[in-house]
């Protein structure tokens, strides 16, 4: 039991690799498995002024069956970041729980926390290693974020099948609606954004992305299920209460009662008077 690497994922895969995520389900069938299994789908995030936040639907699709309603999508990975699962339901949220045990193994073999960057790192190998299964119709492909200690900044990375990392500038979106979403933060987006501007953005984008495609679920009045939104700041992290969400829901469905296709794009300054129908 000589813990020996400072990679839980490696322990794991040197003394008990069965356990590992991507081999939990060994050799399926041939074939496509993707519709075998719910999905996640739509996760979105952005930064602003002092820190990061991230965002899902609750809704989980089995091919064309919405397979669960109230769906959890967005976790904390430690204090200071958060992972937001996209793909193959039950392989991500595994992922999640090893990438969170992989952070916490980390800072207690070395007595020390892992750079943001180096988070971003262990999950890119946690992912290449499910590529057998994502061949295969399960695929995972997470949205990370968090806040940068060294940088006092909020940072966004996104992911591919490979394991691939990318760093993303101010926003991002990942999930079956995920071009629709970042189509919606490409209008509303800010630089200047405060706190309640960045979430009231990524609430109206995942509407956004809920009108467009099936696969995302819109806020449900009725059984009163909204997104679960996550911020992080300096201070660590914390999740919205779903009393405030859905106080902020409201406001947003309110609004496209009156204006469908959501809020319009503050004009450019020097563009002109702003008109009654641009306010």
């Amino acid at each position: 039991m000589a813990p020996g690497t400072s990679s839980f994922a490696d322990f794991l895969g040197d003394h008990a690799p069965e356990l590992l995520p991507g081999r939990r389900m060994g050799e399926g069938p041939a074939g496509s498995l993707g519709d075998l299994a719910p999905h996640g789908t739509t996760i979105v995030a952005a930064t602003y002024r002092g820190g990061v936040v991230m965002a899902g639907d609750r809704r989980a699709t089995m091919g064309n069956v919405i397979a669960q309603r109230d769906i959890q999508k967005v976790f904390p990975a430690d204090e200071y970041s958060a992972v937001g699962i996209a793909g193959a339901a039950g392989i991500a949220v595994e992922m999640v729980r090893l990438f969170q045990t992989e952070l916490e193994h980390y800072e207690k073999i070395e007595g020390t926390t892992l750079s943001l960057d180096g988070k971003a790192n262990r999950l890119a190998a946690l992912i290449r290693g499910n590529l057998g299964m994502a061949l295969q119709g399960l695929a995972v492909v997470p949205l990370f974020a968090g806040f940068d200690l060294d940088r006092q900044i909020g940072r966004i990375f996104s992911y591919d099948v490979t394991g691939g990392r990318y760093e993303e500038s101010s926003f991002h979106s990942v999930g079956s609606g995920s071009v629709f979403a970042r189509g919606a933060l490409k209008k509303l987006y800010r630089d200047d954004f405060e706190e309640s501007g960045a979430v009231s953005a990524v609430v109206q984008a995942l509407y956004d992305a809920a009108d467009d495609d099936s696969a995302t679920g819109g806020p449900d009045l009725t059984r009163r299920i909204f997104p679960v939104v996550h911020l992080i700041t300096a201070d660590g992290g914390r999740r919205l209460p779903d009393t405030e969400v859905a106080a902020i829901a409201d406001r947003v469905v309110a609004g496209r009662m009156e204006r469908p296709d959501g809020p319009h794009a503050e004009p450019l300054s020097g563009s002109g008077s702003t008109t009654e129908e641009q306010r």
